[in-house]
């Protein structure tokens, strides 16, 4: 009989098309007991949630890692009807999820809410299904996906590796072009306001390991239970939107500085100290940027926590880096110090500014170290990304898109991580490092409440017109320029010399001011020019010597075509 209850419930539901991403979680007030030696985990608490679609729901889709079960769901402490079942899906590491497709007693109308009180389990293991299955090296893919709950060491990412929170996506796959990345994109757009408490319980017996979380609180308390231990840790996050919640379970030593902790596990503390003197170095240069700390509420100290597995992927999210400590080349550990030390320097709510300020710190200490071209290809690392992502975008290009994928509300990393990070070197290159500095030391991220706070305080500071900089490039999505050099008319000077006449084109639909190099017999001299979109500018430079080759961009701003942007002057 329950059997046919079962099946006619699954028959209903193939009646209506179910709309897994009508409702966004607003909040998250999740008990979770974490059990290391059985692998397993357990939780009980509400999650709410709110009808974003346009019409009324009734049915709702929770989702969790295909290995944890779901047990109860309620409303007003009262069992609701739901149907449980795999679903595929690549959104976690083990390449489904396990879903409960809850019958509400009352369909939710448009902008209403209903909290639910659920409760699931199981364990987490390590898992690659979702790589090898579309040929990734089994080797591979555990460096990758090292996800799991083991009874000596324990690290769990959320969505997009294991989704240990509800959620509700539609189903992606790593085979399907970038379905995967696409429906973390929505779903972080969704969750850009939703809040989350997770309240981690450990228990086990012998030396407390330490238990690490990357949202606010983190504070660990610990009891003692006869020849056991408890300990809790709570984490909250304000926004789901940048921050993928995570928790680590190890036995950690530390080493601390003011802006900087350093958790590694036995036996490396050599590897450790030599990250933390990386740490010191960076800090050096970015106290020339920042007051580090910040006396502000959201200044968090910046966290290392080693990776056991030497070769595993590093991982970056709130406060703490993931990464294995072992033969770790120092120019890279100061570079990835400076990037953390920005994060405890500096805070935003906006991705954009929070990230890309990140990056371009790197950028901007590989110019102190090594020079400008250093600089130039450390940032040439992320102009693919950002070429590939803005021909993606363009393939079905409208007004809703460019805004949508504008750095003010996007969710894709190649924009407000990789895009971002040029946008800020040009507002570097336009406006000066003094003036940009005082920009940043004025900003206060409790008065960003306009996306146009950035630009008024980078105005007031430089006194400069901006608003078409921040229109192209940071309200909406234009795409990237595309310069080519249309026309070069060196004019012989009495006495010797010549003024070049150099007119640049831009083929593409964003306006940028970018540099133009003239190279002579003896020495070379740049200067900015402005083009604006589907246009030309412009610009006279003298040559003391004879002129030889001119060059419009030196790689500082993205661009979708670099070959055509050398022009040889012929005798």
């Amino acid at each position: 009989m329950k059997f046919l209850c079962v099946l006619c419930a699954l028959c209903g539901l193939q009646s209506f098309a179910l709309d897994r991403e009508a409702f966004t979680f607003t909040n998250y007030d999740l008990a979770i007991r974490i059990e290391p030696e059985q692998q397993r985990l357990a939780t009980r608490g509400k999650v709410t949630l709110r009808n974003d679609s346009a019409v009324a729901q009734k049915n709702l889709s929770l989702q969790i890692s295909s290995t944890l079960d779901w047990r109860s769901i309620q409303f007003h402490g009262k069992p609701v009807q739901f149907v449980s079942q795999p679903y595929t899906s690549d959104i976690d590491h083990t390449g489904a999820l396990s879903e409960a497709i809850v019958t509400l007693p009352q369909a939710v109308p448009p902008k209403g809410t209903v909290e639910v009180e659920i409760g699931y389990e199981g364990t987490v293991p390590l898992a690659t299904t979702r790589l090898t299955r579309i040929g990734v090296p089994e080797g591979t893919a555990k460096h990758t996906d090292w996800d799991q709950i083991g009874k000596s060491f324990s690290a769990v990412r959320g969505i997009g590796y294991v989704a240990w929170y509800p959620v509700a996506v539609e189903a992606a796959s790593l085979s399907d072009g970038n379905s995967v990345w696409d429906g973390l994109a929505r779903w972080k757009t969704r969750e850009t306001s939703s809040a989350a408490k997770f309240t981690l319980l450990l228990s086990g017996e012998g030396t407390p390991p330490l238990l690490i979380c990357n949202g606010r609180g983190g504070q660990r308390a610990l009891e003692r239970i006869g020849r056991g231990y408890g300990i809790t840790t709570e984490c909250s996050f304000d926004s789901l939107k940048a921050t993928v919640p995570l928790f680590v379970i190890g036995d950690y030593s530390g080493l601390d500085r003011p802006a900087l902790n350093i958790h590694y596990l036995p036996d490396h503390k050599t590897a450790a100290e030599s990250y933390l003197l990386a740490g010191d170095l960076a800090l050096v240069f970015v106290k020339q940027w920042f007051e580090i700390p910040r006396d502000k509420p959201e200044t968090v100290k910046a966290e290392v926590v080693e990776l056991p597995d030497p070769e595993a992927a590093p991982f970056e999210s709130g406060k703490l880096l993931l990464t294995p400590l072992n033969d770790r080349d120092s120019a890279l550990a100061r570079l990835t110090a400076v990037y953390q030390l920005t994060h405890a320097a500096f805070y935003s709510p906006r991705p954009w500014i929070y990230e890309g300020l990140a990056h371009f710190m790197q950028a901007a200490y590989k110019e102190q170290e090594n020079g400008r071209q250093a600089a130039l290809d450390f940032m040439g690392l992320h102009r693919t990304a950002v070429a590939d992502a803005e021909r993606a975008l363009a393939t079905n290009h409208n007004q809703n898109a460019a805004a949508d994928e504008s750095l003010i509300n996007t969710s894709r990393e190649e924009f407000y991580r990789s895009k971002a990070t040029y946008v800020w070197w040009m507002l570097h290159d336009m406006i000066g490092e003094p003036a940009l500095k005082e920009a940043l030391a004025a900003y206060h991220p409790e008065e960003d409440k306009e996306p146009a706070y950035m630009q008024h305080l980078i105005e007031s500071q430089s006194h400069r017109n901006l608003e078409w900089f921040f229109d192209d490039w940071i309200y909406r999505d234009r795409g990237l320029p595309d310069f080519h050099i249309q026309s070069v008319y060196p004019r012989p000077l009495v006495g010797g010399g010549a003024v070049v006449t150099i007119t640049v084109e831009n083929l593409g639909r964003a306006r940028a001011e970018v540099p133009v190099t003239l190279r002579m017999e003896a020495g070379e001299v740049t200067k900015r020019l402005q083009v604006p979109a589907n246009s030309t500018g412009t610009i006279r430079i003298e040559a003391p010597s004879a002129p030889k080759e001119v060059i419009v961009n030196d790689g500082s701003v993205p661009e979708t075509d670099m070959s055509n942007n050398r022009f040889t002057i012929q005798k």
